[in-house]
Order: structure tokens, then C-alpha cells, then sequence
């Protein structure tokens, strides 16, 4: 069964810092892993990806405060979150694309709060 399973989520004060992790099982073929994030009556939106070869990608609003990484051996994406905004509050959703037609997994998302 193709899973993806993120923890490390939870509340923290503006300008804190947090890391979430995402582990992968069952998924072969692995092309890139990122996170997206979706807050209450918005739509859900990419975050960062990061390709098996190490390319990173990330959004506008993130730049210079988050930062994507992966463990290939384990299977696993991090994302270290830091200066942390009120905005940055969301469902936070880990996703891989995989095999040779880049096929989506998702998580079931972990919360982020982040508190004025």
C-alpha cells in the first residue's frame, strides 16, 4: 500500500520555528516529494518540492524561510519551517509523485497554528 505518513506538526509563536517530517512505504520510483498546505476556505497550495536528484522548487511566499530536504535512503522529506507568520497556519500535506506517468500520493496532512 503506497503511504505516505507526516508528522511534527503543531502550535507555535510568530517568528518560531518548526520541522515536519514525511515518510514514504510502498511507493516505488520515486520522482520528487514535497509539501503543500491548505488553511480554512482556501485552496490547497504548493509549498516545496524537491526532486530524487536533490532540485529544490519553492514558493514565493516561503523563500528564505522554509527549507525542503530529503533522505533518499530513508524514504523521507523534511520541512523546516522558520520566522514562522500567522499566515503560515494551514493543514500541511505531504505528496509524492512517482513512477513513469508521475502518479500522486498524499498524506493525511498535519496542523501547523501559528499563534500572534
Amino acid at each position: 500500500q503506497r503511504q505516505l505518513v507526516e508528522s511534527g506538526g503543531g502550535l507555535v509563536q510568530a517568528g518560531g520555528s518548526l520541522t515536519l517530517s514525511c515518510a514514504a512505504s510502498g511507493i516505488p520510483s520515486i520522482n520528487s516529494m514535497g509539501w503543500y498546505r491548505q488553511a480554512p476556505g482556501k485552496q490547497r497550495e504548493f509549498i516545496a518540492t524537491i526532486s530524487s536528484s536533490g532540485s529544490t522548487n519553492y514558493a514565493d511566499s516561503v523563500k528564505g524561510r522554509f527549507t525542503i530536504s530529503r533522505d533518499n535512503a530513508e524514504n523521507t522529506v523534511y520541512l523546516q519551517m522558520n520566522s514562522l507568520k500567522p499566515e503560515d497556519t494551514a493543514v500541511y500535506y505531504c505528496n509524492a509523485r512517482w513512477g513513469l506517468t508521475w502518479g500522486h500520493v498524499w498524506g493525511q496532512g498535519t496542523q501547523v497554528t501559528v499563534s500572534s
